[in-house]
C-alpha cells in the first residue's frame, strides 16, 4: 500500500478516536454534573439573568418610572405631617417641626406659608383635608416624634373653611403633642384627635378625643392613663363608625445629677 495512502487512513483513525473520546468525554461531564443540576431546578434557580427576572416576577406598571425628587419647601424644617387632596393631584399641605403649615398648588414647584401670621406656635404634628369638602382643614400641633430637647410641644388644634387662607383655634389647647386627625368621609364637622400629650411629664388629656361641631367642643372618648396617649388612628374605608388607634406609654426626661446617699462620702 503506498505510504501516502497509509497516512491518510491512519490519520483518519487518529481523527475518529478522538471523536469518540470527546463525545465519551462529553457524556461523562454531563453524567457528573446531573445531580447539580437537579438540585439547582428543585431550589428554584434560575438561568436566565438577573434582569430577565425582575422583568418576568414585576410587571410593568405606571409606577415603576417614577423615581423620587425632593420639592422642598427648603424652610421650616423637619417634614412632620403631610396631606393631598381628593381629586386635586397637584395640592399638598406640609407640616414642619418648627415651620408651621405649608401649602403647595403646583405639585410642589412652589411652596406658601400659611401659619406665620395666623399660628401661635410653629410646630406641626397633623393635618386632615375633609374628604368631602377639601375647603375644610384641621391642623393638630405639636410634632409627634418627640426629640427631647428639640421638639417643640404644641397648643392644640386649628381648622380652616377655605382651604388654608384663615384660620380658627378650635380648642385641645392643654393637650401637648397632637399626632394624627381624622375627619369623617361624610361629615366636614366630625373629626377625631389622637393625642399624644406633653413630652416631659404625664398629664390627663392623652388618648382620642371627638368633635362632632367642627371642634366648637371636643369629648375624651378614648383615655386609658396620665402616661399613654395615642399617637395614629385609621378609620375603615367601608365604615367610618370603624376607629382603630394606636396607643403609646412614653414620656422624656431632661438629664439630671443625682446624689447617691449610699456613697455620700465618696461625692463630698
Amino acid at each position: 500500500m503506498p505510504v501516502n495512502l497509509l497516512s491518510k487512513s491512519c490519520l483518519a483513525g487518529l481523527r475518529a478516536r478522538e471523536r469518540h473520546e470527546m463525545t465519551q468525554m462529553g457524556v461523562t461531564t454531563l453524567n457528573m454534573l446531573r445531580p447539580l443540576l437537579l438540585i439547582l431546578l428543585l431550589s428554584g434557580f434560575s438561568f436566565l439573568p438577573p434582569s430577565s427576572v425582575a422583568r418576568a416576577e414585576e410587571p410593568r406598571t405606571p409606577l415603576n418610572s417614577i423615581k423620587w425628587r425632593e420639592i422642598g419647601p427648603w424652610r421650616g424644617g423637619r417634614s412632620s405631617a403631610v396631606s393631598g387632596v381628593p381629586g386635586q393631584p397637584l395640592v399638598y399641605y406640609m407640616g414642619a417641626s418648627g415651620g408651621g403649615v405649608w401649602k403647595t398648588t403646583n405639585g410642589g414647584a412652589s411652596w406658601t406659608n400659611l401659619s406665620d401670621e395666623q399660628f401661635h406656635i410653629g410646630t406641626i404634628g397633623a393635618i386632615a383635608v375633609a374628604p368631602s369638602d377639601p375647603n375644610v382643614v384641621y391642623v393638630g400641633t405639636g410634632e409627634s416624634p418627640i426629640r427631647g430637647v428639640t421638639t417643640q410641644q404644641g397648643d392644640g388644634a386649628y381648622r380652616s373653611t377655605d382651604a388654608g387662607k384663615t384660620w380658627s383655634r378650635i380648642g385641645l389647647d392643654g393637650t401637648g403633642q397632637i399626632a394624627r386627625i381624622r375627619v369623617h368621609p361624610d361629615d366636614s364637622d366630625t373629626a377625631w384627635a389622637a393625642v399624644q400629650g406633653h413630652i416631659w411629664g404625664p398629664n390627663a388629656e392623652r388618648g382620642v378625643f371627638k368633635t362632632t361641631d367642627g371642634g366648637e367642643t371636643w369629648r375624651h372618648v378614648l383615655e386609658v392613663n396620665a402616661d399613654t396617649g395615642a399617637t395614629d388612628l385609621v378609620l375603615d374605608p367601608t365604615n367610618p363608625r370603624v376607629l382603630y388607634a394606636a396607643l403609646w406609654h412614653h414620656g422624656r426626661t431632661p438629664w439630671f445629677i443625682k446624689r447617691s446617699e449610699e456613697h455620700t462620702s465618696e461625692l463630698q
